[in-house]
């Protein structure tokens, strides 16, 4: 049975009714406030919004409880509210969720523990808020329209409001009841029909497959105690992320992908791309890309999770945290975004790498372009095609002087900032030469046997000592074949 939401039907139908009389959205926001105090909670900071709201008209009313978690008289609140506040004594109300007017519907969650910092506000089972990670998440998915769509540890339903856009069936999951009840509550007062089942992990859904699945996880590395259930899964390190990464051969459809936020281990003495390029199971027929975004150090790490959840070291749990740490060697953890795709291809690929500083987020545009250059690379012979180059490319040379015999060129950095993503890598000789020629009538066989005829060189060693450095400038987009349709 899916979950029930935590009002009645008649009860949700009649909230929805006032918040759009009374223009609780996004837009009516802005416009009562102002788009910078409209911006401030988004940010859950209701100080300048606050000062602006002035006489407690309804929208005034809704906007203090459900988005600056305050009390106001009973008296100014009509009934089909009331379900969703509490006493606080005197007279006085507060609401029991945080209600947020997100894009074009309403989420609900826990206020976050900066707003609500007294101790029985603070639960295991709290549901987090909307966060950055939801919304890199959001950014990074696929956009194409499927039949069949998966929230795995939906919380408050975020990701399913988008999914139901593009899915004609959503499905949402979650360990907690409580977070599993929220979601329901997002969906009914959205108007959508979701299925929301409880339980660990893909374990609800087990034996049934999907076109999209999408995970913001709780991913927290970490001893594997939980104090917090949706920071902590209670598997030790990253075992989770390993966990949902080799679920993808199950849960996928033919051509699905599984995308979701991931953090992992960076430990002394092992490289951290063979950890993590080692989660996806070999012979199962999945392709996947793996971009690292950031890497923090042991003790911010654990010091910015001890803050989103209210100061926990006062318990103790900071020093045993970093405990575990020092014991695991671990020196580091990283942050990026994991894509599966089941291709049923033999020879398979699994790309981890690493964004520039100055990289923009990962956006499900970049992620179907490289996906579609990944499959124009394994259904083609890249000597056979013609290339244009990429969007914006840039390469910067390095020459140093060497005595009095002159400069000598010994470094050349590609950029390739075309689709925001702003790769920066080395690159040989051969493959400036190639980007040179690149937008011309010759094949890049063709124009690696010149190369190889002007130097005195092997044509066929030539062409099998580009290709790895081909196939890279091909999933960069800097060397694009020329038969691709243009993006978007």
């Amino acid at each position: 049975m899916t979950t029930q939401p935590l009002i009645a039907p008649t009860a949700v139908a009649a909230l929805r009714d006032a918040l759009t009389a009374h223009g609780y959205t996004r837009e009516g926001i802005v416009t009562r406030v102002g788009i910078e105090a409209a911006q401030g909670l988004n940010r859950y900071d209701p100080t300048l919004t606050l000062q602006l709201l002035g006489k407690d008209d309804p929208l005034a009313v809704l906007i203090q409880l459900f988005m600056c978690g305050r009390a106001v008289p009973l008296d100014d609140v009509e009934p089909a509210v009331v379900p969703l506040l509490e006493s606080t004594g005197d007279g006085a109300v507060r609401a029991s969720v945080h209600l947020h007017p997100y894009d074009k519907w309403w989420a609900i969650s826990d206020f976050p523990t900066f707003l609500r910092p007294d101790p029985q506000d603070r639960r295991a089972d709290a549901v987090a808020p909307i966060g950055l990670d939801a919304t890199l998440l959001r950014r990074a998915t696929l956009t194409h329209r499927v039949a069949s769509a998966l929230d795995l540890g939906t919380g408050g339903g975020v990701q399913a409001l988008h999914l139901s856009g593009q899915a004609e069936r959503v499905t949402a999951t979650d360990l907690s009841p409580r977070a599993a009840r929220f979601a329901a509550t997002t969906a009914a007062l959205n108007g959508f029909d979701w299925e929301i089942l409880q339980g660990d992990m893909a374990q609800p859904v087990a034996g049934r497959r999907f076109d999209l699945v999408v995970s913001n996880p709780p991913y927290a590395v970490g001893p594997g105690t939980v104090h917090s259930e949706h920071r902590d899964s209670g598997r030790p390190g990253d075992a989770l992320c390993a966990e949902l990464a080799g679920s993808a051969g199950e849960l996928l459809t033919e051509g699905g992908h599984l995308q979701f936020r991931a953090h992992w281990v960076h430990r002394a003495g092992e490289d951290w791309r063979e950890r993590v390029g080692g989660w996806i199971p070999q012979g199962a027929g999945l392709d996947a890309w793996i971009v690292q975004r950031s890497v923090t150090g042991v003790v911010p790490y654990v010091d910015q999770w001890l803050e989103l959840s209210g100061g926990e070291e006062a318990l103790g749990q900071r020093e045993a945290w970093l405990r575990w740490f020092e014991t695991q060697k671990i020196e580091a953890i990283g942050a990026g975004t994991v894509v599966v795709r089941r291709s049923g291809h033999r020879n398979t690929l699994v790309r981890v790498e690493e964004l520039s500083p100055e990289a923009g987020e990962l956006t499900g545009a970049q992620v179907a372009g490289w996906f579609t250059r990944r499959d124009w690379l394994r259904a083609h012979d890249p000597l056979a095609a013609r290339y244009v180059p990429g969007q914006g490319l840039t390469l910067w040379q390095q020459a140093d002087q060497r005595g009095g015999t002159g400069w000598e060129l010994t470094r050349q950095v590609l950029k390739v900032p075309g689709d925001g993503l702003n790769w920066s890598e080395r690159v040989t000789p051969l493959a400036v030469a190639l980007l040179g020629g690149a937008g011309r009538e010759a094949t890049l066989g063709e124009q690696l046997t010149r190369i190889a005829e002007a130097e005195g060189a092997d044509p066929e060693r030539l062409a099998e000592a580009a290709m790895p450095e081909v196939t890279r400038l091909v999933e960069r987009g800097a060397l694009v074949p020329a038969e691709l349709p243009e993006p978007g």
